[in-house]
């Protein structure tokens, strides 16, 4: 399947999917975006995005409106997955529940969307491979995203993070807890081999006020960096593989992912 479009205004159509999954026993929906226009010129690419049902507060329609009228991005199929009620379980690093036992189901969350959804989306496009497949979250669907990502680079090529809840930990504060125990770091540090991925990383100033080692840098900010010196330490490189976007200001909330949405879809897709 291919998509292209003449010269006039761009405009984006919705439409929502039903994947009954039996993994993880409950129906999930998904909001698939697209270009309006389907002339065959130009390869489609894939980006999956957790916590879909914050489309709207993220202005996404617009902004890959935007990006379109003004040629600045190649057809993609944003497939938007709607977060359920067990969120704080679903989210998070297979098989590596955080100190609160969340993200028990993880794992089943991670086999649903290979299993279950991709292959649904690709019937419904009517299409057997994408160009490209990325994958993006915001804070726990960030983390979700990315440890999906590094588990199946076969199957992803990049990977966006927005105010990324990289300090998803073994171990309470409290408890004996060490910056070896954020489970992230520790999966990338632990994985053999070097995983063919490239990265896009945000965090806000704002994000939060937490400083846990007091070194006047809040933890989002201090967990992300710690987390690219993770990746360099396997072989990566900035920027050719890994961007960081620091958002003077931004905070925790999808008016500021919103905002810099744009930068990641010319990163992951632009022309």
């Amino acid at each position: 399947m291919y998509l292209g479009w003449a010269e006039t205004e761009m405009t984006i159509t919705e439409k929502n999917i039903t994947i009954n999954s039996a993994l993880l026993n409950r129906a999930v929906t998904c909001t698939l975006l697209m270009p309006d226009e389907q002339d065959i010129t130009e390869p489609l690419s894939l980006l999956l995005l957790n916590d879909g049902q914050e489309l709207e507060s993220l202005a996404l329609t617009q902004t890959l409106e935007q990006l379109y009228n003004n040629n600045k991005l190649k057809p993609i199929l944003v497939a938007a997955i709607h977060a359920g009620e067990d969120r704080l379980q679903e989210y998070g690093v297979a098989g590596k529940p955080d100190f609160k036992k969340r993200g028990a189901k993880a794992d089943s969350y991670a086999q649903f969307i290979i299993t279950e959804l991709l292959p649904q989306i690709k019937a419904v496009a009517g299409i057997t491979e994408f160009d490209s497949m990325a994958y993006a979250g915001f804070s726990l669907g960030g983390l979700s995203a990315f440890d999906i990502s590094w588990s199946n680079a076969g199957v992803f090529d990049k990977v966006g993070v927005f105010s990324g809840a990289f300090w998803w930990r073994s171990k309470d504060l409290t408890s004996g807890y060490t910056d070896n125990d954020r489970i992230a770091h520790t999966l990338v540090k632990e994985t053999a081999g070097k995983p063919n991925l490239k990265f896009w990383l945000q965090t806000g100033t704002k994000d939060e006020t937490s400083d846990r080692n007091n070194n006047g840098i809040i933890d989002a900010i201090d967990d992300t960096i710690d987390l690219i010196k993770e990746l360099e330490a396997k072989g990566y490189s900035r920027p050719a593989d890994i961007q960081y976007m620091e958002v003077v200001g931004g905070s925790h909330n999808t008016e500021t992912w919103g905002r810099v949405m744009s930068k990641f879809l010319c990163w992951a897709f632009g022309r």
